[in-house]
């Protein structure tokens, strides 16, 4: 068949109404096996394409040379809809064409060399373009006669091998979903079920054909290490080199080069022993490690290959290369210990032995056991890293052993190795391609050093899960292989005396291991300090991390052997989070000494070092890590504590790396630490400082009624800006015409295990009143939003919230438990409910709420009872401490009163100057007045719009009569009051849509003072002054004069018999809670303890300093919920017109001539302002800079409330209030210095 007649033949079947891909695939394979001679073309059936092959293999020598890709006639091959699949075959497949049986498109390498056409649809029939035979033809020759080039580069190998690997993860995931759909049996699926069942028993398609590519790729890898025959290589070679002290991998390459292997993966990974066919890797990895200055050049390339297979296995993997001098510090640290603590004069070289009993399958009843048991003698210093990744710490041992006591003794070296060292190592591995590079690693490592086997005896590192006991064959083939591993680690795991537990154990918070035989290991970390308590933690969740697990199954091996050795690095938290308490308890209780280096490099913490400067991690993660190296001797008395040292090593990574190469453990500067009940920290503590601190009391003791914040677990569907979206989506919830798996898809939601989809729906459609669950909810600071406030939306809404804060006038004060940064700024109040990541993003936040809605209260607001939720012991002391009264109410809180009632007069609680019936000028608090003056002082300084203009028809008795402003009257702030004619006028900006209630119980406080209040909109002044002037004149020509001449203004005489009966309420205590934890001061001294527990509170010092606080603590607390009349007096402005829409947002600070970095290259900027762009155009101007980087908790509410309205228009509303933001950020900035004024302790 030459051209045309492939082209009448495609044409025939195209007017035939045949336009199936398949249907036109044998005639391409005829035209090219009559164009291009020597090589076999297979045509790849239709079943097997859905796995991700491409249609056709070109093969010459049953090496394949190309690949070919077919869509339909007439497809466009640069539609988006193939983009997936061809961008997966470019970067797979190095020579490849990708075709419509029309037109072709040639990719050598990834890149686009050539494309033609020999014909085109014209109608409905095909047009041929004779002019393209020939260059086809050509091509076409080319193409199958391609030769691979050498790989000379190991970049380029990790490349081509990672693209190798991607294709055959894809085709192993899809022939795995298939099967699970067909429900076919499959070697394939045999081993997948296998791998679940006895490995890790979370395991997905996805997951496992990752492992098993990897495992392939680095399998080959090893194989190809091993080749001398570097002419030819296959999968069929590869099985046969794959070495001896590998057997588990061995087996696999068996069935891989064996007659059994699942067809749909031989062709990928064929192609894969291609990429090594091309490689030298023996010389090339020697080209790496001298490039990359390492001594380990498999780990760092391991590196190269998974971030250019998939960087985001790094870190799901937990792949994290433990750094040289780490692992070198450590494994010299055990050396000296075992010299220095155990008379061991060979340390980690020692070969040593000891008896132990072995069970036997013989049954013997005399034995505790019920078998027979035979004496056994093994080597004494017994090394296990029960999670040995690649080897790292393993290889290590092995470097320093040689380097230390072998490299002048070449000829006894390989004796040693198979005599008193081979069978010393041991490892455990949950992951294969970790487990076929610890081989490879050991077996490079020892053949480096010169060692030549005589035994071929296995490595002891064993794919096994550390953290579960032996599992039962299931009697599979690669069940049979994994058995045999499972068998023999837990030969190491029940009978090896392991003295040296080593290594770096994965982190990853609450983990999937929660096998029986681990988990009733760990409750002896879930106890109180003691042992006997079970430890009083609402949600010990932390103490579940893997690494806590494996730092407990490693002093399981300490305490079974009697004495050892336990190093490790891992995450530092388990120092000083009080959650650990318990379990820092029983490492004391356990070890006689423990050595600590804090090697910090927390980013999440914001970690610095104590001069201020970066501090670095030595890893590329977030999370601060810490050395420790605990020592059991066995010398200690049972009831003793152990020895804590602790140092710590701040700066930047490379310096920390030097003190660890130039350091031993006897040299560091290690600080003994206190064993201080009940926390028991490894870390240093400024006990002094604590014990004052603990003289105050707890947040938590104070107000026991707490909860965390709500939870949705699905935000996307459950919040939004406006309500409107909200009652769209519960409308389609409620919708029966809707199916489950409709919502799913258009909601992106999943069932888990306290929310279900269908059972949501149904208890929505039961449920008449359901809107009443759209509620404003409290999202992030200064950010509310609208959500569905029901487990119907979301999975934890929190009863507590929805009985005390959800529709009922309080107060929450949300404070974090923890923290992890270096800060502390956790508190802010709200009146709505709110969820968890309310604070921080990190760390949940706990609400605690002023008051309490139950049957049981003992005081009315409006139809619904409340009593206060503070504990009745600790206000009792305040009380006593201050000489005041305490009440269960305000007597002006901003509530709503009963219908037809009116509030009973307190003006006694306050005090007031006149001593007789006379009607009295009320003189503001005494207690707060100076406060209040300041406040007034500002609220003059910067009146409304409306105020200006209303002052000029009112100053000067242009009325008649003699108006003050900004006038302090009892506890409040007037606008404008005529004293003479106890006139108030009030000009009422937006805010007081919001506070009504307030505004009633204002008016009816001052109508007791007998003084009329008369209120005006800013509306009614902007539109219309004389008009709203005239009737100001109207009302106080009508009001008589009063009988009572008021002196100045002023905080008046009080006695102190009125003084001493002077009451302070709720709301006076949270204001002096909320202005302590604003405190600078108090935040600076007491940081390390406020991270770690909710905070404990002095209790004040007296009534005066206690009114001071109440004062800026409530001004504070107003400000937060933009009640403050302040957050209306903008101090910036948004000049430009323009779209309004979020784009990028960026701070541009005003160009300042003197601004000079500190040593540290930090800038102090006291009072500079700048622009806040929104996009291109527009910018909020001047903002200061200590409101845009002011922080509240994790957040800096100045741009996250912008960030998270990127793509979004802002309304008028949204413009307003974010300048009332940036108002609110500056005024608590400003208050803050107040409060460090005021002498809290």
């Amino acid at each position: 068949m030459n051209i045309v007649e492939y082209l009448e033949q495609v044409n025939k079947r195209y007017q035939a109404g045949i336009s199936r891909e398949h249907s036109y695939r044998g005639d391409l394979e005829t035209l090219i096996r009559k164009l291009v001679k020597g090589v076999e073309i297979t045509n790849e059936p239709a079943n097997l394409t859905d796995c991700g092959n491409p249609d056709y293999v070109i093969t010459k020598g049953k090496i394949p040379v190309g690949y070919i890709e077919a869509k339909d006639l007439g497809k466009d091959l640069n539609s988006k809809q193939y983009k997936e699949q061809f961008t997966r075959y470019k970067s797979a497949l190095d020579n490849l064409i990708i075709t419509d049986y029309l037109w072709f498109q040639f990719f050598k390498e990834g890149e686009l060399v050539h494309e033609i056409r020999i014909a085109e649809i014209d109608g409905n029939t095909l047009k041929a373009l004779p002019a393209n035979f020939e260059t086809f033809a050509n091509l076409m020759n080319e193409f199958c006669t391609y030769v691979g080039q050498t790989i000379r580069s190991s970049r380029k190998l990790a490349g081509m091998m990672a693209a190798k690997a991607r294709l055959l993860q894809n085709i192993l995931e899809r022939a795995l979903t298939s099967d699970e759909e067909s429900a076919e049996n499959s070697s394939l699926r045999d081993q997948y079920e296998t791998f679940k069942s006895i490995l890790i028993h979370d395991l997905d398609p996805k997951s496992f054909a990752d492992i098993y590519a990897q495992t392939l790729a680095y399998g080959m890898f090893a194989a190809r290490l091993h080749d001398s025959s570097l002419d030819d290589f296959s999968r069929y070679e590869a099985a046969e080199l794959i070495p001896k002290t590998n057997p588990f991998l061995k087996k696999l390459f068996a069935y891989v080069a064996g007659p059994d292997i699942d067809e749909r993966i031989k062709r990928t990974v064929d192609n894969l022993a291609e990429v090594f066919r091309a490689t030298n890797v023996n010389a090339l990895l020697r080209n790496f490690g001298k490039a990359t200055q390492t001594n380990d050049p498999i780990i760092h390339f391991y590196e190269t290959f998974l971030a250019e297979y998939d960087p985001r296995l790094r870190k799901s993997r937990g792949v994290w290369y433990t750094p040289e001098p780490v692992v070198n510090f450590i494994v010299r640290a055990v050396d000296d210990i075992l010299k220095t603590e155990f008379d061991l004069a060979q340390g980690l070289a020692d070969t040593s032995k000891t008896k132990i009993k072995l069970r036997t399958q013989t049954a013997d009843k005399r034995t505790a056991s019920g078998y027979k048991e035979v004496e056994q003698e093994v080597h004494k210093v017994q090394i296990l890293d029960p999670a040995t990744g690649t080897g790292t710490f393993l290889a290590e041992v092995v470097k320093f052993i040689y380097h230390k006591k072998f490299a002048a003794m070449q000829g006894a070296w390989s004796s040693y190795v198979d005599e008193h060292l081979i069978p010393r190592l041991n490892g455990f591995e949950l992951l294969m391609a970790s487990y076929a590079m610890a081989h490879l690693k050991l077996d490079m490592l020892l053949t480096e050093t010169g060692y030549r086997s005589t035994k071929n005896q296995r490595f002891n590192i064993y794919l096994t899960n550390s953290l579960e006991e032996h599992h039962p064959d299931t009697g599979t083939l690669f069940s049979n292989w994994l058995s045999a591993e499972a068998n023999e680690a837990n030969h190491i795991k029940r009978d090896t005396p392991v003295m040296v537990v080593i290594g770096n154990p994965p982190y990853s918070g609450e983990s999937a291991n929660k096998g029986k035989w681990i988990m009733e290991l760990m409750e002896d970390y879930k106890r109180e300090p003691g042992g006997k308590l079970k430890l009083k933690e609402r949600n010990p969740k932390w103490i579940n991390d893997d690494y806590v697990k494996f730092l407990r199954y490693g002093q399981h091996y300490i305490e079974k052997n009697g004495s050892g050795v336990l190093a490790f690095i891992n995450p530092h938290g388990f120092l000083d989070n009080p959650t650990f308490r318990g379990m820092r308890w029983n490492l004391l209780k356990t070890y006689d000494k423990i050595f600590t280096i804090d090697l910090h490099g927390n980013s999440k913490k914001k970690e610095v070092c104590p001069d201020g400067s970066p501090d670095e991690n030595v890893f590329d993660i977030m999370q601060g890590v810490s050395i420790n190296i605990l020592v059991k001797t066995g010398q200690k008395k049972a009831n003793e504590l152990g020895q804590v040292l602790h140092y710590d090593l701040y700066g930047k990574r490379e310096e920390k790396y030097e003190f660890l190469w130039k350091n031993s453990i006897a040299l560091v500067p290690y600080c003994e630490l206190e064993n201080i009940s009940p926390n028991y920290f490894f870390i240093k503590k400024d006990y002094q400082t604590q014990n004052v601190y603990d003289e105050g009391f707890s947040l938590v003791s104070l107000m026991k009624t707490n909860v965390l914040g709500f939870q949705t677990h699905r935000d996307k569907f459950a919040i939004d800006f406006d309500s409107n979206g909200i009652t769209s989506r519960i409308n389609d919830f409620r919708n029966i015409e809707l199916s489950d798996s409709l919502l799913r898809e258009k909601y992106e939601l999943t069932d888990n295990r306290d929310w279900k989809l269908e059972a949501a729906r149904e208890k929505l459609r039961k449920n008449m009143n359901w809107k009443d669950d759209v509620i404003e909810l409290a999202y992030r600071p200064f950010d509310n939003r609208f959500g569905y406030f029901s487990d119907v939306a979301m999975d934890y809404p929190r009863k507590e919230l929805k009985l005390h804060v959800q529709g009922k006038q309080n107060y929450c004060l949300n404070v974090v438990r923890q923290t992890k940064m270096d800060g502390w700024q956790h508190a802010i109040i709200t009146v709505k409910p709110a969820p968890a990541l309310f604070v921080e993003i990190k760390d949940g936040s706990n609400i605690f709420p002023l008051y309490l809605y139950n049957d049981e209260a003992q005081s009315t607001i409006g139809n619904q009872i409340r009593t206060p939720n503070l504990n009745p012991e600790i206000v009792s002391a305040i009380s006593k401490r201050l000489g005041l009264r305490f009440v269960a109410e305000a007597p002006l809180t901003p509530l709503n009163l009963p219908n037809g009632e009116t509030l009973k007069s307190t003006i006694n609680t306050h005090g007031h100057s006149s001593g007789n019936n006379d009607p009295g000028y009320i003189t503001a608090n005494p207690l707060t007045y100076r406060f209040i003056k300041e406040m007034r002082e500002e609220l003059m300084d910067n009146p409304t719009e409306a105020e200006k203009v209303i002052w000029e028809y009112l100053r000067n008795k242009k009325t008649g009569h003699k108006i003050r402003r900004q006038h302090v009257i009892d506890d409040f702030i007037t606008d404008f009051v005529c004293l003479r004619k106890k006139l108030v006028i009030e000009i009422d900006g937006k805010i007081h849509l919001r506070q009504k209630e307030y505004d009633e119980l204002r008016t009816l406080r001052l109508n007791e003072l007998d003084y009329e209040v008369i209120r005006f909109t800013n509306e009614e002044v902007l539109t219309n002054p004389a008009l709203v002037a005239e009737k100001i004149k109207q009302a106080l020509d009508n009001r008589p004069d009063s009988s009572y001449s008021p002196p100045l203004e002023g905080p008046g005489e009080v006695s102190s018999e009125v003084a001493g009966a002077g009451v302070f309420a709720p709301i006076d205590l949270l204001d002096y809670i909320y202005a302590v934890l604003h405190s600078p001061a108090y935040r600076a001294k007491y940081k390390e303890f406020l991270k770690i527990d909710f905070p404990r509170v002095p209790y004040p010092k007296d009534a005066g300093t206690f009114w001071q606080l109440v004062a800026l603590g409530g001004q504070i607390r107003k400000i937060h919920l933009l009640e403050s009349p302040v957050v209306e007096n903008y101090i910036t402005q948004y000049p430009e017109n323009g779209t309004n829409v979020v784009e990028k947002v960026k701070f541009v600070l005003h160009d300042y001539d003197n601004v000079i970095p500190d040593e540290n290259g930090n800038i102090e900027y006291p009072d500079y302002l700048g622009a806040v762009y929104i996009n291109e155009q527009q910018y909020f101007a001047d903002v200061p800079l200590s409101a845009w980087e002011f922080y509240i908790g994790g957040y800096q509410p100045a741009q996250k409330w912008l960030k998270d309205r990127k793509g979004r228009t802002l309304s008028f509303e949204d413009i307003m209030h974010y300048q009332k933001i940036i108002v609110a950020l500056s005024e608590t900035h400003r208050l803050m210095q107040k409060i460090d004024g005021v002498e809290i302790e």
